[in-house]
């Protein structure tokens, strides 16, 4: 266990300088960004949506045995931008993307094309690793800005439609009730989580082998420890952030 925090912890420090160290590969940087933001907002918009529905519909629900029926609107938004909007969008786009970013990275490390790149002079971490952090840490607070607004639309057709609350007193309410804060602290979070997202496919990633048994393991590894750490680091950030 020691030996695997050494080398993860090594990982970081080089990961990170060469985030800041030039070169920087501009394209490549923009080809990650779409594949982690562009190509992740389907699956997190759809989450968020139904995220914001049930979580206004079961306030409701529980706010009827205290009278207290007119803070859904409150909750529902405070909820999901400061945890359910970047937890879930972050676990989400885990599944997704440090599935994907392993995968790849795994492949190229047991067909030797990662050697070649060092062969050729070309520093790994500068242009395999360094361009999906920075896209990460870049996307991922964009995709929790539209998770939280399609999540508190999904709760604002809930009570609408289904819990009959009265249109203006329902957006009324949740734009009163929100503070800057309260949003942007969702959006920490979230860039702390597509550094974990992407550092932990990247690790998983680089460091695999034994042919394609070697490249699924790292696969299952890279989304499991991106997901826990999440869990982790949003804990640590909310009592960082939110503890008086």
């Amino acid at each position: 266990m020691c030996a695997e925090i050494g080398r993860l912890a090594i990982f970081t420090r080089n990961s990170v300088w060469h985030c800041f160290a030039p070169p920087i590969y501009l394209r490549l940087i923009l080809q990650q960004m779409l594949r982690i933001g562009y190509n992740s907002l389907p699956v997190v918009g759809l989450t968020a949506f139904f995220t914001g529905g049930v979580l206004a519909l079961q306030i409701y629900i529980g706010g009827t045995r205290f009278n207290a029926e007119s803070l859904v609107s409150s909750i529902v938004a405070l909820g999901i931008t400061r945890e359910l909007g970047p937890v879930l969008a972050g676990l989400m786009v885990a599944g997704r993307v440090s599935a994907a970013i392993a995968a790849e990275l795994g492949t190229m490390r047991v067909t030797e094309q990662i050697d070649a790149l060092v062969t050729l002079s070309t520093n790994p971490f500068k242009y395999l690793v360094a361009p999906r952090i920075i896209a990460a840490v870049l996307c991922l607070p964009l995709l929790v800005a539209v998770a939280d607004t399609i999540g508190i639309m999904g709760g604002w057709i809930v009570g609408v439609k289904s819990l009959d609350f009265n249109s203006s007193v329902y957006i009324k309410n949740t734009v009163d009730f929100l503070e800057f804060g309260d949003i942007f602290s969702g959006l920490v979070k979230s860039a702390v989580f597509g550094f974990i997202i992407a550092l932990m496919g990247c690790y998983h990633g680089y460091n695999s082998g034994g042919g394609a048994q070697g490249v699924g393991k790292a696969t299952t590894n890279a989304v499991v420890s991106a997901s826990i750490l999440i869990l982790a680091a949003n804990y640590a950030l909310t009592s960082l952030l939110f503890t008086t």
